[in-house]
């Protein structure tokens, strides 16, 4: 019974340690095999492999896949007018040397590694951030040389992580605000500068409209003037034809015509029957009242 107990822990210990002999690479990782502390070998293809048991040797995996390193909140940055912006970025990036990233960063643990990789991109991207933000105005940066912006943070981004073994594939602002003292002073500008606008264009309404009315005006006195003439013209020229025709009328019988005036005249005078008329009896005006006239 002893004995096979003897056995039976040997085999458990043998298989411990062949089990911890023994580790997988997937194709989505870099193993890297450390041994005492001391970076040993790196591992690029997928498969099974060993090692020495633990504590002996130990493994660190590395992520070969495009990673994401993304700002949490956006850092403040002075522009060429010395004007303050906060802008957030983010880089895609992955490890295309993992032996000269684990001995650019010193890192012997997977998580240890991955968190100092990031502080030192981290780092290289906010120093390329100040010198390239630092060198344009407010303008360019916000929308005037965005894609030169990226293109020159890529360069600078890419030339700085050149010694971590890093590939920078990508990088990219995401938000450019002002600062709140930089935003209130836009602000009361563009605001300033919309109550110009609106009081340029009120003042060139008002001009506008007065130059239509008086037009408007114009216009009308012209039309009023000429529609005057032309009315005083019709009613000279009806007038002349009137008078023709009464003096081609009554020319016809002059009697008839002294007859029909003193007829107007009669009507004319004793419109209400309270007029009165005191005239000699002889006096010319009766005359058609003493004789209806000889004519015919």
């Amino acid at each position: 019974m002893r004995r096979l107990i003897s056995i039976a822990l040997g085999a458990a210990v043998v298989l411990s340690l062949v089990a911890s002999s023994m580790f997988v690479v997937d194709q989505h990782r870099y193993a890297a095999v450390y041994a005492l502390g001391e970076l040993r070998e790196v591992i690029k293809e997928p498969g099974l492999h060993f090692k020495l048991p633990s504590p002996f040797q130990n493994v660190v995996y590395l992520d070969k896949r495009l990673q994401t390193l993304d700002t949490a909140d956006g850092d403040r940055f002075l522009t060429a007018e010395k004007k303050g912006l906060l802008v957030d970025a983010f880089v895609k990036w992955r490890i295309n040397d993992p032996q000269q990233y684990l001995v650019a960063i010193g890192g012997s643990s997977a998580d240890r590694s991955a968190d100092r990789g990031a502080e030192r991109l981290a780092q290289v991207v906010q120093v390329a951030l100040n010198a390239e933000i630092g060198a344009r105005k407010v303008s360019d940066v916000l929308s005037g040389q965005r894609e030169q912006l990226a293109a020159a943070l890529r360069g600078r981004v890419a030339a700085g992580t050149r010694q971590l073994g890093v590939e920078i594939v990508d990088v990219r602002i995401k938000r450019v605000d002002f600062t709140a003292q930089v935003s209130n002073a836009v602000y009361e500008r563009m605001k300033a500068e919309r109550l110009r606008v609106a009081n340029e264009t009120r003042s060139s309404g008002i001009a506008e409209a007065d130059g239509i009315r008086a037009d408007a005006e114009r216009q009308r006195s012209v039309i009023l003037a000429e529609g005057f003439r032309d009315a005083e013209t019709i009613k000279g020229e009806g007038d002349a034809k009137a008078t023709q025709i009464y003096a081609q009328s009554f020319g016809k019988n002059p009697e008839f015509y002294r007859f029909y005036r003193s007829l107007e005249a009669y009507r004319a005078t004793f419109k209400s029957r309270s007029d009165v008329l005191v005239l000699d009896s002889n006096s010319e005006f009766f005359k058609y009242f003493k004789s209806p006239g000889t004519g015919k």
